[in-house]
């Protein structure tokens, strides 16, 4: 190709170097002739004189010795040797010539196209005369050379029948080039496409090395023309397929019918069987008249299984399918033997917070209510007696074959401990308990395995305050209780802790009188006190006015102080103390004393002058002078001592 071009170019050289020869040595001709010539000569020579007017349409009317049909016949025939090429458009040619490198092409054009012979590799039997489609890139090189493309006129071509594809849900044929992340690559006429796992078919598929180098039929599902991307589905042909032999499939059931079936799906609700291209659910209930508790228990993929058509939806192509119901139900088939009262054994397969199921053979199960399982009245999680995979043994409560129901109980293997419980617990008698439980109210106790008894909050302690069981005691600690009160019928045995004591309130009273003051410490500080133990473990009440002390401060916590009895409630087991009361009836008694000692001061004073005054009335008129001067004295300090009286009263009241 590049020699071919550079003897064009050769040749175009050659030709233009002898134009201008040819030009040069005409004008040199000319030239050398004008000098041996006149003007009239030279004019009589290169002009001719017309004979008539000038006409300017003879080209139009016709040339030579052709007619005006022969000159547009020929025309017409000359137009036919050329087409009209535009750039972007597919066009036709003709293979005049195949050489190591390329394929020239005749397309009717003023020059031949050439095109790679690497864009025929999938044509190996390529010969001269055949007709081939190409893309033309552009009508000439830099070169003047015609550039096609056959790559680009099969790409054009494929996309255009892919477009249709899509719109008019054609199928087409691809080639299944290789596998990438997540589906296939698919070449559909040149043009790649991507297969999606989840379209190669119905069911999962786990290798997709298989389909690789397969032809197979597709469906173009969505095209992104911005970035030239092809989305194809395999699994929508066999849908439709499906579809219909659903249809066929559905149309000829019926309730009861036993299918052939394949396990194609495994989950923990139930499995998919495929009966041959419609799928039905065979639910984990309907698996097994014994509880399962994942369909892998029984069934595996891909196996063949009957079962039987419980119900199906026409519209909705829904099949229920069942594999226990093929079998007789467990309940059919009991031993008669058993009964009420009889023995039974089996293995715990369900625990709810009610109860348990006991399995006594696949299919047949009873409830053992939690109350069933224990005699005592503290056990409420049958959890904590009985766990899934246990083997028991239990008796038969009640049993209905028609309904398939049975009740069993464990506890009635053992002896009833209540029986005959009176004499045993007697009220009053003493006994030693394991603290189980705790509410807000009181301790529940076990004196013995199926004898539970209640303390209550108030007959735990005659002399601390309990406001919860967890502040006196804890779970799993022993008590000494004795037996308040016993109700056998209602299975009720009420206990009390502090009766193994004396009542000491009553000696209490007789130590914390009213306005006696004891040491006490404040254990604990709320919004409306504290409270205060007291000497012999007694506890105290001090609202918080009370808890002031003589700096103005309050007490706090831990602090130890002097308080009095301001109110004692044997029965409500109650003790009112006051700090406050203690140092502020102290200040008042010293006020007291104070304005007693003043009051005779000025009692004192009183007597003094009346004395004075009568003395004076006594003496003679010399001695009156001296009298009166005296009395004046005695009047002033009696005036002093009764101003310096009243500012200390009005002191006392401003603090």
């Amino acid at each position: 190709m590049a020699k071919k071009q550079e003897a064009e170019k050769e040749l175009i050289a050659k030709s233009a170097e002898l134009e201008e020869t040819t030009r040069v040595t005409e004008k040199e001709n000319i030239e050398s002739e004008a000098d041996s010539l006149s003007i009239e000569e030279i004019k009589s020579k290169t002009l001719v004189t017309p004979t008539g007017d000038f006409d300017w349409d003879a080209d139009d009317k016709g040339f030579g010795n052709y007619s005006q049909e022969e000159r547009a016949k020929l025309e017409q025939m000359y137009a036919g040797t050329f087409n009209q090429i535009n750039k972007g458009e597919i066009i036709s040619g003709t293979v005049v010539n195949i050489n190591s490198k390329d394929v020239v092409l005749n397309v009717g054009f003023k020059s031949d196209g050439m095109v790679s012979l690497s864009e025929f590799r999938d044509t190996p039997d390529l010969k001269v005369g055949d007709k081939v489609d190409v893309f033309v890139e552009s009508q000439e090189d830099l070169n003047g050379q015609l550039v096609l493309s056959r790559k680009r006129a099969k790409t054009q071509k494929s996309w255009e029948l892919i477009n249709e594809a899509l719109e008019n849900d054609i199928i087409i044929n691809g080639y299944v080039k290789s596998r990438t992340k997540g589906g296939l690559i698919v070449d559909i006429m040149g043009v790649e496409a991507f297969l999606p796992g989840s379209q190669i078919d119905i069911k999962p598929i786990r290798d997709y090395d298989i389909y690789v180098g397969k032809t197979m039929e597709f469906k173009v599902v969505k095209i992104n023309h911005e970035f030239k991307n092809v989305v194809v589905s395999h699994k929508v042909l066999i849908e439709d397929d499906l579809e219909n032999q659903k249809t066929e499939i559905v149309a000829k059931l019926e309730k009861g019918q036993v299918l052939e079936g394949t396990v194609k799906n495994i989950t923990d609700f139930g499995v998919f069987i495929d009966l041959g291209g419609v799928d039905g659910l065979l639910h984990i209930t309907d698996i097994s008249w014994g509880r399962i508790e994942h369909p892998k228990e029984v069934l595996t993929l891909d196996q063949k299984i009957n079962v039987v058509v419980l119900d199906f939806d026409d519209e909705k192509k829904r099949i229920a399918l069942g594999l226990k119901q093929l079998t007789s139900h467990p309940w059919e088939s009991l031993d008669t033997n058993i009964a009420v009262g009889s023995k039974v054994k089996g293995k715990i397969v369900t625990v709810a917070d009610y109860g348990a199921f006991l399995e006594i053979t696949p299919g047949v199960e009873g409830l053992i209510h939690v109350s069933e399982m224990s005699w005592s009245q503290n056990l409420r999680n049958p959890q904590e007696f009985l766990k899934v995979g246990d083997e028991v043994e239990a008796q038969v409560l009640t049993l209905d074959r028609d309904e398939r129901k049975m009740s069993l109980g464990i506890k009635q293997l053992t002896p009833d401990p209540w029986k005959d419980i009176a004499a045993k617990y007697t009220v009053g008698s003493q006994h030693k308990a394991v603290v189980k439980n705790m509410t807000n109210f009181g301790v529940f106790v076990e004196i013995e395995e199926g004898i539970d008894g209640l303390i209550h909050i108030s007959d735990l302690s005659w002399s601390k305050k309990v406001n919860h069981p967890n502040e006196f005691t804890k779970i799993g600690e022993e008590l000494d209780v004795v037996v308040l009160e016993l109700d056998e019928e209602n299975r009720k045995l009420s206990l009390g802790h502090k009766q193994l004591e004396e009542n000491p309130w009553e000696t209490f009273e007789t130590i914390f009188t009213l306005d006696s003051i004891h040491e006490g410490t404040v254990l604990k500080v709320t919004e409306k006190g504290a409270i205060v133990a007291l000497p012999y473990g007694v506890e105290g009440f001090a609202p918080s006015k009370h808890t002031v002390k003589e700096d103005g401060k309050v007490l706090k916590a831990e602090e130890t102080a002097d308080f009095k009895i301001i109110e004692f409630n044997k029965e409500s087991k109650r003790i009112v103390v006051s700090h406050s009361r203690i140092w502020e009836e102290a200040k008042n008694e010293a006020r007291n004393e104070e304005r007693a000692q003043k009051q005779k001061d000025v009692k004192a004073t009183t007597s003094a002058v009346k004395k004075v005054k009568d003395s004076v009335e006594k003496s003679t008129l010399g001695d009156l002078d001296v009298l009166a001067q005296l009395k004046e004295q005695m009047e002033g300090a009696e005036n002093k001592a009764a101003k310096k009286s009243a500012a200390k009263k009005t002191e006392e009241g401003a603090e």
